[in-house]
Protein backbone atom coordinates (compact mmCIF):
# COMPACT_ATOMS: atom_id res chain seq x y z
CA UNK A 1 0.00 0.00 0.00
CA UNK A 2 2.86 2.37 0.85
CA UNK A 3 4.42 1.73 -2.57
CA UNK A 4 1.11 2.49 -4.26
CA UNK A 5 0.80 5.78 -2.37
CA UNK A 6 4.36 6.80 -3.30
CA UNK A 7 3.70 5.99 -6.96
CA UNK A 8 0.47 7.99 -6.91
CA UNK A 9 2.25 10.98 -5.40
CA UNK A 10 4.88 10.68 -8.12
CA UNK A 11 2.35 11.25 -10.92
CA UNK A 12 2.67 14.79 -12.22
CA UNK A 13 -0.58 16.21 -13.46
CA UNK A 14 -1.78 19.50 -14.89
CA UNK A 15 -4.03 21.37 -12.49
CA UNK A 16 -7.74 21.56 -12.84
CA UNK A 17 -9.01 25.09 -12.01
CA UNK A 18 -8.63 25.71 -8.30
CA UNK A 19 -6.66 22.49 -7.70
CA UNK A 20 -3.15 22.23 -6.35
CA UNK A 21 -1.03 20.45 -8.93
CA UNK A 22 2.00 18.23 -8.79
CA UNK A 23 5.08 19.76 -10.38
CA UNK A 24 5.78 19.03 -14.03
CA UNK A 25 9.46 18.36 -14.73
CA UNK A 26 10.77 19.00 -18.26
CA UNK A 27 14.13 17.36 -19.03
CA UNK A 28 16.21 19.21 -21.61
CA UNK A 29 19.96 19.47 -22.26
CA UNK A 30 22.84 21.93 -21.90
CA UNK A 31 21.97 25.62 -21.71
CA UNK A 32 23.93 26.35 -24.93
CA UNK A 33 21.84 23.90 -26.96
CA UNK A 34 18.28 23.95 -28.32
CA UNK A 35 16.53 21.60 -25.89
CA UNK A 36 16.86 24.07 -23.00
CA UNK A 37 15.20 27.16 -24.57
CA UNK A 38 12.45 24.93 -25.99
CA UNK A 39 11.85 23.59 -22.46
CA UNK A 40 11.68 27.13 -21.09
CA UNK A 41 9.12 28.08 -23.75
CA UNK A 42 6.96 25.07 -22.83
CA UNK A 43 7.17 26.05 -19.17
CA UNK A 44 5.90 29.53 -20.02
CA UNK A 45 3.07 28.15 -22.18
CA UNK A 46 1.87 25.69 -19.53
CA UNK A 47 2.12 28.01 -16.54
CA UNK A 48 0.41 30.91 -18.34
CA UNK A 49 -2.56 28.71 -19.34
CA UNK A 50 -2.74 26.71 -16.09
CA UNK A 51 -2.00 29.27 -13.34
CA UNK A 52 -2.02 26.69 -10.51
CA UNK A 53 0.55 24.53 -12.27
CA UNK A 54 4.26 24.74 -11.52
CA UNK A 55 6.81 23.58 -14.08
CA UNK A 56 10.52 22.93 -13.54
CA UNK A 57 12.98 22.86 -16.47
CA UNK A 58 16.11 20.80 -15.80
CA UNK A 59 19.35 21.21 -17.73
CA UNK A 60 20.75 17.70 -18.23
CA UNK A 61 23.27 15.85 -20.37
CA UNK A 62 20.40 15.42 -22.83
CA UNK A 63 19.03 12.27 -24.48
CA UNK A 64 20.57 9.36 -22.58
CA UNK A 65 20.17 10.95 -19.16
CA UNK A 66 16.66 12.14 -20.04
CA UNK A 67 15.46 8.67 -21.00
CA UNK A 68 16.99 7.10 -17.92
CA UNK A 69 15.32 9.74 -15.72
CA UNK A 70 11.95 9.11 -17.37
CA UNK A 71 12.32 5.39 -16.70
CA UNK A 72 13.02 6.18 -13.04
CA UNK A 73 9.93 8.40 -12.75
CA UNK A 74 12.01 11.56 -12.33
CA UNK A 75 10.53 13.53 -15.20
CA UNK A 76 7.26 14.24 -16.97
CA UNK A 77 8.39 15.35 -20.42
CA UNK A 78 11.75 15.22 -22.18
CA UNK A 79 13.47 15.90 -25.47
CA UNK A 80 15.46 13.07 -27.02
CA UNK A 81 17.23 12.07 -30.22
CA UNK A 82 15.33 9.58 -32.32
CA UNK A 83 18.35 7.40 -33.05
CA UNK A 84 18.80 6.73 -29.32
CA UNK A 85 15.17 5.85 -28.61
CA UNK A 86 15.55 2.41 -30.17
CA UNK A 87 18.67 1.71 -28.09
CA UNK A 88 16.80 2.76 -24.95
CA UNK A 89 13.75 0.62 -25.76
CA UNK A 90 15.82 -2.50 -26.44
CA UNK A 91 18.38 -1.86 -23.73
CA UNK A 92 21.84 -1.24 -25.16
CA UNK A 93 24.57 -1.06 -22.47
CA UNK A 94 27.03 0.54 -24.91
CA UNK A 95 24.58 3.40 -25.42
CA UNK A 96 24.04 3.89 -21.68
CA UNK A 97 21.01 1.62 -21.14
CA UNK A 98 21.94 -1.52 -19.16
CA UNK A 99 18.32 -2.70 -19.40
CA UNK A 100 15.33 -1.88 -21.61
CA UNK A 101 13.63 1.47 -20.91
CA UNK A 102 10.13 0.16 -21.51
CA UNK A 103 8.30 3.07 -19.86
CA UNK A 104 9.29 5.68 -22.46
CA UNK A 105 6.48 6.81 -24.75
CA UNK A 106 6.35 9.18 -27.70
CA UNK A 107 4.46 12.45 -27.48
CA UNK A 108 5.44 14.16 -30.74
CA UNK A 109 8.17 14.92 -33.22
CA UNK A 110 10.25 18.01 -32.42
CA UNK A 111 12.86 19.11 -35.00
CA UNK A 112 15.95 17.75 -36.80
CA UNK A 113 19.45 17.82 -35.33
CA UNK A 114 22.30 18.79 -37.65
CA UNK A 115 25.65 17.28 -36.73
CA UNK A 116 27.88 20.38 -36.81
CA UNK A 117 31.58 19.60 -37.03
CA UNK A 118 33.03 22.95 -36.04
CA UNK A 119 36.78 23.56 -36.40
CA UNK A 120 39.12 26.46 -35.87
CA UNK A 121 40.03 27.81 -39.29
CA UNK A 122 43.74 27.60 -38.48
CA UNK A 123 43.53 23.90 -37.46
CA UNK A 124 43.96 22.61 -41.02
CA UNK A 125 40.76 20.56 -41.01
CA UNK A 126 38.88 20.37 -44.32
CA UNK A 127 37.17 16.97 -44.13
CA UNK A 128 36.05 14.50 -41.50
CA UNK A 129 39.16 12.33 -41.77
CA UNK A 130 41.31 15.39 -41.02
CA UNK A 131 40.23 15.09 -37.39
CA UNK A 132 42.86 12.37 -37.09
CA UNK A 133 45.59 13.63 -34.75
CA UNK A 134 43.51 16.62 -33.61
CA UNK A 135 42.09 17.81 -30.27
CA UNK A 136 38.33 17.25 -30.40
CA UNK A 137 35.36 17.62 -28.05
CA UNK A 138 32.75 14.92 -28.70
CA UNK A 139 30.04 16.05 -26.28
CA UNK A 140 29.19 15.01 -22.73
CA UNK A 141 30.11 11.39 -21.99
CA UNK A 142 27.34 8.90 -22.83
CA UNK A 143 25.18 11.66 -24.30
CA UNK A 144 23.35 11.37 -27.61
CA UNK A 145 25.85 13.86 -29.00
CA UNK A 146 28.75 11.62 -28.04
CA UNK A 147 27.09 8.56 -29.56
CA UNK A 148 26.65 10.54 -32.79
CA UNK A 149 30.32 11.52 -32.73
CA UNK A 150 31.41 7.91 -32.26
CA UNK A 151 29.19 6.75 -35.12
CA UNK A 152 30.45 9.38 -37.55
CA UNK A 153 34.10 8.73 -36.74
CA UNK A 154 33.52 4.99 -37.16
CA UNK A 155 31.93 5.59 -40.58
CA UNK A 156 35.10 7.43 -41.59
CA UNK A 157 37.27 4.53 -40.41
CA UNK A 158 38.35 6.22 -37.18
CA UNK A 159 37.93 5.89 -33.44
CA UNK A 160 38.85 8.02 -30.46
CA UNK A 161 42.27 6.35 -30.50
CA UNK A 162 42.99 8.22 -33.74
CA UNK A 163 42.47 11.60 -32.09
CA UNK A 164 45.29 13.39 -30.31
CA UNK A 165 43.01 14.51 -27.48
CA UNK A 166 39.37 13.71 -26.66
CA UNK A 167 37.28 15.98 -24.44
CA UNK A 168 33.78 15.09 -23.20
CA UNK A 169 32.31 18.57 -22.90
CA UNK A 170 28.93 20.20 -23.36
CA UNK A 171 28.60 22.72 -26.17
CA UNK A 172 29.46 25.92 -24.31
CA UNK A 173 32.57 24.47 -22.64
CA UNK A 174 33.74 23.11 -26.01
CA UNK A 175 33.57 26.59 -27.55
CA UNK A 176 35.40 28.06 -24.55
CA UNK A 177 38.39 25.75 -25.12
CA UNK A 178 38.36 26.31 -28.87
CA UNK A 179 38.52 30.07 -28.29
CA UNK A 180 41.57 29.53 -26.04
CA UNK A 181 43.18 27.37 -28.76
CA UNK A 182 43.07 24.37 -26.44
CA UNK A 183 40.83 22.44 -28.86
CA UNK A 184 40.88 22.17 -32.64
CA UNK A 185 37.28 21.10 -33.19
CA UNK A 186 33.98 20.17 -31.59
CA UNK A 187 31.18 17.90 -32.74
CA UNK A 188 27.85 19.53 -31.88
CA UNK A 189 24.65 17.65 -32.70
CA UNK A 190 21.91 20.26 -32.38
CA UNK A 191 19.21 22.21 -34.16
CA UNK A 192 20.07 24.67 -36.89
CA UNK A 193 21.15 28.01 -35.48
CA UNK A 194 22.37 26.53 -32.18
CA UNK A 195 23.77 29.21 -29.85
CA UNK A 196 27.11 27.47 -29.28
CA UNK A 197 28.03 27.48 -32.99
CA UNK A 198 26.87 31.08 -33.36
CA UNK A 199 29.09 32.05 -30.46
CA UNK A 200 32.05 30.14 -31.90
CA UNK A 201 31.64 32.00 -35.20
CA UNK A 202 31.59 35.33 -33.36
CA UNK A 203 34.66 34.63 -31.23
CA UNK A 204 37.09 33.10 -33.75
CA UNK A 205 37.43 32.20 -37.44
CA UNK A 206 35.80 28.78 -37.86
CA UNK A 207 34.85 26.35 -40.61
CA UNK A 208 32.02 23.83 -40.74
CA UNK A 209 33.39 20.50 -41.94
CA UNK A 210 31.28 18.70 -44.58
CA UNK A 211 30.25 15.07 -44.23
CA UNK A 212 29.93 13.22 -47.53
CA UNK A 213 26.86 11.17 -48.40
CA UNK A 214 28.84 7.91 -48.58
CA UNK A 215 29.87 8.29 -44.92
CA UNK A 216 26.29 9.08 -43.91
CA UNK A 217 24.95 6.04 -45.79
CA UNK A 218 27.10 3.78 -43.61
CA UNK A 219 24.89 4.84 -40.69
CA UNK A 220 21.62 5.14 -42.59
CA UNK A 221 19.61 3.90 -39.63
CA UNK A 222 20.95 6.77 -37.53
CA UNK A 223 21.46 9.69 -39.94
CA UNK A 224 20.03 11.14 -43.11
CA UNK A 225 21.87 13.44 -45.52
CA UNK A 226 21.07 17.14 -45.62
CA UNK A 227 22.81 20.51 -45.91
CA UNK A 228 23.42 23.39 -43.55
CA UNK A 229 22.19 26.33 -45.67
CA UNK A 230 24.62 29.10 -46.58
CA UNK A 231 24.43 31.98 -44.14
CA UNK A 232 23.25 29.87 -41.22
CA UNK A 233 26.28 31.12 -39.28
CA UNK A 234 28.50 34.18 -39.53
CA UNK A 235 31.15 33.77 -42.20
CA UNK A 236 29.51 30.68 -43.74
CA UNK A 237 29.15 31.68 -47.39
CA UNK A 238 28.30 28.28 -48.89
CA UNK A 239 26.05 25.39 -47.92
CA UNK A 240 27.70 22.50 -46.11
CA UNK A 241 26.73 18.84 -46.50
CA UNK A 242 25.86 17.33 -43.13
CA UNK A 243 24.41 14.36 -41.31
CA UNK A 244 21.11 14.91 -39.53
CA UNK A 245 18.66 13.02 -37.33
CA UNK A 246 15.29 13.69 -35.74
CA UNK A 247 14.45 14.79 -32.21
CA UNK A 248 11.26 13.95 -30.33
CA UNK A 249 9.23 14.95 -27.30
CA UNK A 250 8.87 11.90 -25.07
CA UNK A 251 7.14 11.07 -21.81
CA UNK A 252 6.56 8.07 -19.55
CA UNK A 253 3.81 5.47 -19.37
CA UNK A 254 3.53 6.40 -15.67
CA UNK A 255 2.26 9.90 -16.55
CA UNK A 256 -1.58 9.85 -16.63
CA UNK A 257 -3.37 10.07 -19.98
CA UNK A 258 -5.16 13.30 -19.15
CA UNK A 259 -1.89 15.00 -18.19
CA UNK A 260 -0.21 14.08 -21.46
CA UNK A 261 -3.36 15.02 -23.40
CA UNK A 262 -3.39 18.51 -21.87
CA UNK A 263 0.36 19.06 -22.37
CA UNK A 264 0.04 18.01 -26.02
CA UNK A 265 -2.98 20.23 -26.55
CA UNK A 266 -1.32 23.26 -24.95
CA UNK A 267 1.80 22.73 -27.03
CA UNK A 268 0.03 22.50 -30.39
CA UNK A 269 -2.54 25.20 -29.66
CA UNK A 270 0.32 27.60 -28.92
CA UNK A 271 2.79 26.66 -31.64
CA UNK A 272 3.43 30.27 -32.61
CA UNK A 273 4.75 30.91 -29.12
CA UNK A 274 6.80 27.71 -29.09
CA UNK A 275 8.32 28.57 -32.49
CA UNK A 276 9.75 31.78 -31.02
CA UNK A 277 11.88 29.76 -28.60
CA UNK A 278 14.43 28.86 -31.29
CA UNK A 279 14.52 28.81 -35.11
CA UNK A 280 15.10 25.04 -35.06
CA UNK A 281 11.68 24.27 -33.57
CA UNK A 282 9.84 26.36 -36.20
CA UNK A 283 9.54 23.26 -38.43
CA UNK A 284 7.17 21.57 -35.98
CA UNK A 285 3.56 21.42 -37.18
CA UNK A 286 0.66 19.34 -35.89
CA UNK A 287 0.37 17.59 -39.29
CA UNK A 288 3.89 16.08 -39.04
CA UNK A 289 3.86 15.40 -35.30
CA UNK A 290 3.53 11.60 -35.44
CA UNK A 291 4.34 10.76 -39.04
CA UNK A 292 7.38 8.87 -37.72
CA UNK A 293 6.99 6.76 -34.58
CA UNK A 294 10.25 5.19 -33.34
CA UNK A 295 8.46 4.01 -30.17
CA UNK A 296 4.84 3.66 -29.03
CA UNK A 297 2.83 6.88 -28.76
CA UNK A 298 1.43 7.69 -25.31
CA UNK A 299 -2.39 7.15 -25.21
CA UNK A 300 -2.89 10.70 -23.94
CA UNK A 301 -1.15 12.14 -27.00
CA UNK A 302 -3.02 9.75 -29.29
CA UNK A 303 -6.34 10.96 -27.95
CA UNK A 304 -5.39 14.57 -28.70
CA UNK A 305 -4.34 13.76 -32.27
CA UNK A 306 -7.59 11.85 -32.84
CA UNK A 307 -9.79 14.69 -31.59
CA UNK A 308 -7.78 17.22 -33.63
CA UNK A 309 -8.35 15.21 -36.82
CA UNK A 310 -4.74 14.12 -37.39
CA UNK A 311 -5.66 10.48 -36.75
CA UNK A 312 -8.88 8.71 -37.57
Amino acid sequence: MRAIIVLALGFMTLAEPGARAQEIVILTGGTSGVYYPVGLALKKIIESRAPNQTVKVLSTQATVENLNLLQQGKGTLALAQGDILNDAWKGNPEAGFPSSRTKIRLLSAAYPNYVHIVARKDAGIAKLRDLRGKRVSVGAARSGNELNARALLSSAGMSYADLLQVEYLEYGASVDLMAKNQLDAAIISAGLGVTAVKRAASEMPIVLIPVDVETIEKNKGMFFATTIPAGSYSGQDTEVSAAALNNYFVTSSDVPDDTVHRITKLMFENLNELHKAHPAISVLQRENAIVQRPISVHPGAMSYFRESGILK
